[in-house]
């Protein structure tokens, strides 16, 4: 059982339905124009290509949505040598290594890739700084789908992984080497822009990407919880716990002194954990579908008298064009 968080207002009773509940709902929240793309495509190749369309990797980290797909025809592997020659594939959000699809066209597999539009913008910037002679160093965090994609992405030993500052100082290089950086496009805005600033004052030649890489969406999220975390007692954030960018909304509020907590579905919640607590936050990950914040909201309507209050960071009007070839 969970223990009760500390209360920073009066100690509002789980057990009395007549005490408020101030529920502060961020905005934005919940699915990217790259997920809803994603979704859009293992759904259209099932309606194109019949059932069973495969898809390597979780086409995006949230065990609602894959379930809901594998309900409608989708087969979820981790590598494509589980794939058959004789049934479509498609390649998850997170992006993959070169040698996916180099593999796939050697066993004339028809495949769609659902790679995020914002990832393969990384992937084209990797391309373009090895032409350049540049050594990537690549911010990211390691055994991460997309950190494996992007990295794959280049010739082997011409990408480094940087995962926090501390490793800036560990780094072989010298000023005279020719260096350029790239990130992940799912982590804290904090964290990375502290790794820049070290990677920077090292190396002054390094060579940044033309935009910044975390996505839009990551940083949206991360500034709605910056605004509504100091004026709760407890943010729950809906994610999965392989979800890079929902474990950024978590740490977020902790760093702000808010209590935090990720759950994937609502019957997670305890009411134990409304004890002390009279202004809860409430977000979700990009790869979370609206339908499981309205699921929160409920079961904390069981239990005290929910006021609900939207706080918007921002507006969010991004849309990504599907692969033409469930177009035409």
């Amino acid at each position: 059982m969970n223990a009760p968080f500390p209360s920073t207002t009066q100690n509002p009773s789980t057990s009395d339905p007549r005490v408020p509940l101030q529920l502060l709902i961020a905005a934005p929240r919940g699915f990217c124009a790259g997920v809803d793309r994603a979704i859009e495509i293992v759904e259209r190749a099932l309606e194109k290509y019949g059932a069973p369309v495969y898809v390597r990797h979780e086409i995006v980290h949230n065990r609602y949505v894959v379930d809901s797909l594998k309900a409608k025809g989708a087969i979820f592997v981790e590598e494509l040598d589980e794939v058959p020659d004789d049934v479509p594939v498609v390649f998850s959000a997170h992006g993959v290594p070169k040698s996916v699809p180099a593999e796939a066209d050697r066993r004339k597999l028809l495949y769609v890739d659902a790679t995020c539009p914002l990832v393969s913008k990384v992937h084209r910037q990797a391309e373009r700084q090895i032409e350049k002679g540049q050594h990537i160093l690549f911010i990211g965090h390691e055994g991460h789908p997309e950190v494996i994609g992007t990295m794959g992405q280049v010739p082997e030993g011409r990408i480094t992984l940087v995962e926090t500052v501390e490793d800036v100082a560990t780094l072989p290089f010298s000023q005279e080497d020719d260096l350029s950086y790239l990130t992940q496009t799912t982590l804290s805005v904090d964290d990375t822009a502290d790794i820049i600033e070290a990677l920077e004052a090292r190396y002054p030649q390094i060579v940044a990407p033309k935009a910044e890489d975390i996505c839009y969406a990551t940083s949206n999220r991360q500034a709605a919880v910056k605004i509504i975390a100091p004026k709760c007692d407890l943010v729950l954030v809906i994610g999965a716990p392989n979800s890079s960018n929902s474990l950024r909304l978590v740490e977020v509020a902790e760093r702000l002194g808010t209590d935090a907590r990720l759950i994937q579905r609502a019957d997670e919640i305890e009411p134990e954990w409304l004890e002390g607590v009279g202004t809860m936050g409430l977000t979700a990950g990009a790869s979370a579908p609206e339908k499981l914040v309205r699921e929160v909201v409920d079961r904390l309507s069981e239990w005290r008298l929910v006021q609900e209050e939207p706080i918007a960071a921002a507006e969010e009007n991004m849309v990504f064009k599907l692969p033409r070839q469930l177009t035409d």
